[in-house]
């Protein structure tokens, strides 16, 4: 997220996922893609999400604040709990999709199910770095991945957990992005709220990504995630004609060969 964007409200969110056998849709969803089910449907899942709470939330600079209340509270005497949710479409872990930096770009509704569900490696960037430019990711071992998460300093440090915003988060270079838009990556994603150089002269990363339809996944919560391959399953909630909308994300690491 480079850029403040318009703030949108939740009332109820509800979300059913049932199938007749019994596994649910996203089960069968996500064997479909390519992921590993030879182990129980909840067994070994790591919530890799930032939870959105504004005392632990760090927001965009510039960008729309949370704020979440109740409208009704059964604690207070009412008859039912009922709340309602105030944030901006880049909160906390979120997708931008190519809409975002694309003029003609697909908005979140219509990002390919397929691109979020499937193999992902983990790379762990040292913490002294804060580029992660083309020479920084030919020292690791990414190509070939399908998706490509990067635990960098911000996991490190903690600091999707921290209501600061942090100007030195590090971030993909556009040569980096460029090879892995080269590369046919299906996604790329990050642990902390951009993946674009702080006050950066362009969005060149963005543009090289999104215009490829790679959705970048920002946010994520890395901080007890170690390198490798993982299983990952992030979804946003599906917003009709907007750029971006915070996801749930979920990793599990695959079995060795």
């Amino acid at each position: 997220m480079t850029q403040p964007r318009g703030v949108w409200h939740v009332g109820f969110i509800v979300l059913a996922l049932v199938a007749g056998d019994g596994r649910s849709v996203l089960a069968q969803r996500a064997s479909a893609r390519g992921v590993a089910t030879n182990t129980p449907p909840a067994a070994d899942w790591i919530d890799a999400t930032a939870t959105l709470d504004p005392a632990k939330t760090p927001v965009y600079e510039g960008n729309a604040p949370l704020a979440f209340r109740f409208m009704l509270d059964m604690r207070k005497g009412d008859p039912v709990t009922l709340s309602a949710f105030s944030l901006g479409a880049h909160s906390g872990t979120h997708i931008d999709a190519p809409m975002h930096f694309i003029r003609d770009g697909a908005p979140i509704d219509k990002v390919p199910i397929d691109a979020l569900i499937g193999p992902a490696r983990v790379i762990d960037i040292p913490e002294n770095v804060q580029a992660i430019d083309a020479a920084e990711l030919t020292r690791h071992a990414w190509k070939g991945a399908e998706r490509v998460l990067f635990r960098t300093r911000s996991a490190r440090r903690g600091w999707m957990s921290s209501p600061v915003f942090h100007h030195d988060f590090a971030y993909v270079a556009p040569d980096a992005a460029q090879l892995l838009a080269d590369a046919k990556v299906k996604l790329v994603g990050i642990d902390y709220i951009s993946a674009e150089q702080y006050a950066a002269k362009a969005p060149r990363t963005h543009q090289i990504l999104l215009g490829k339809g790679i959705p970048i996944v920002e946010g994520l919560l890395l901080d007890s995630v170690s390198a490798g391959d993982y299983d990952l399953i992030v979804l946003p909630l599906k917003v009709a004609g907007h750029e971006a909308a915070p996801a749930r994300a979920v990793l599990r690491r695959r079995p060795r060969p």
